[in-house]
């Protein structure tokens, strides 16, 4: 698989897949970088999905920058906005977690940068100047329209803190110099703003190997849907999309997501609760993680079915599609797959999590969500 393929693979939408092509026909040096806010446990999403993804970019040759945005986390109100807390939790429990997730996935942890916001922000004057050209050349309405990223809504009543966070999480990706950017679906609004500042900026523009001024490339995964049953049933793609603030899994709702070091026992009895209607392969949170975690991770899943056991390879997801809308795979052998894969993908990170220093660092964020 080349590179255009490895970095392309299992995403929901590039942004532009014709400028990635050029900055790599171009032979320019490809640099990473995705972002989390520092709040609870690390789940399905965060761990997971996002690690697979930085494990493909590995392998493509890109430097990945993990970045443990404690500054956003603060005016996010997470962790009870205690600023001393979430920088300890960011450094401890955070880099254990994705550094595990990420060799567990297939990738390299050692080689990963790890990169706290306040680190980049101390004494760093180009930071601030490269925020307030962003903002010069962006508008009041147009950062309100961009508050979902920070999983809230444009007409949720909010502090002035939070309109600086998406011009915050712009001017991150110019000072790290980050040419591909990724994220989840829901980040997409700050990586449009990014692309369409780009070429306007003079403190810390994002340059090609030529010293043109360049747009970076977003890249954007899937968002997994959390286990729970929608408000309104059946719902169609468009509606997804648009509530997937309300949809995707949450850590504030742990029954509907899996947390990267739940037990055996935990994986099973949320999945077996899980909403999954029969036919239905619009809006049916097992499937879909079997469609975008399960089979790239695993490349195969063996389902029973109503003619016999059948196994559903990554290069033919489709087939599991037609199957399930077509009756072939009854729910409970759906949810009975699932839960053995997952099982097996986490278990080396479960058990990580349950003894020495990882256990610590665990133990230490259950006390303050207590």
């Amino acid at each position: 698989m080349d590179k255009i393929d490895l970095i392309t693979k299992n995403l929901e939408e590039v942004l532009t897949k014709e400028d990635l092509i050029n900055l790599v026909n171009n032979k320019n040096r490809l640099v990473h970088y995705i972002g989390f806010e520092i709040s609870g446990y690390l789940h399905l999403g965060t761990g997971i999905m996002s690690m697979l993804k930085v494990s493909d970019l590995q392998k493509a040759g890109v430097r990945c920058q993990i970045f443990l945005a404690d500054w956003h986390s603060y005016i996010n109100n997470k962790l009870n906005e205690d600023l001393s807390t979430i920088r300890k939790i960011a450094v401890g429990y955070y880099k254990e977690g994705f550094k595990v997730c990420l060799d567990t996935l297939g990738g390299n942890s050692q080689k990963i940068d790890f990169i706290l916001g306040s680190e980049l922000y101390h004494n760093n004057d180009k930071y601030w100047l490269t925020f307030i050209e962003i903002a010069k050349n962006t508008n009041l309405a147009r950062v309100q329209r961009s508050i979902d990223i920070m999983g809230r809504k444009e007409k949720d009543v909010i502090d002035f803190a939070k309109l600086c966070y998406p011009i915050m999480q712009v001017a991150d990706i110019f000072l790290l110099k980050a040419n591909i950017v990724h994220a989840g679906l829901d980040q997409r609004k700050a990586h449009v703003i990014a692309r369409d500042v780009a070429l306007n900026l003079s403190f810390s523009p994002l340059l090609d190997n030529k010293k043109r001024k360049i747009k970076p490339i977003a890249i954007h995964h899937h968002i997994l849907l959390g286990l729970q049953k929608p408000p309104k049933f059946p719902i169609s793609k468009e509606e997804i999309r648009e509530m997937v603030i309300d949809l995707k899994m949450s850590k504030s709702k742990p029954e509907t997501c899996i947390f990267i070091h739940d037990s055996p026992e935990e994986i099973e009895n949320k999945i077996l609760k899980a909403f999954c209607p029969p036919n239905e392969i619009e809006y049916n949170p097992p499937l879909d993680w079997i469609y975008w975690l399960i089979l790239p991770a695993k490349k195969e899943i063996k389902i029973k079915t109503s003619s016999g056991a059948k196994i559903y390879k990554e290069n033919k997801k489709e087939e599991l599609l037609f199957d399930y809308k077509n009756g072939l795979i009854h729910p409970l052998d759906l949810k009975e797959a699932l839960i053995k894969e997952l099982t097996s993908i986490l278990e080396p990170i479960y058990k990580h999590f349950n003894k020495g220093r990882a256990k610590k660092l665990k133990d230490e964020l259950t006390k303050i969500k207590k």
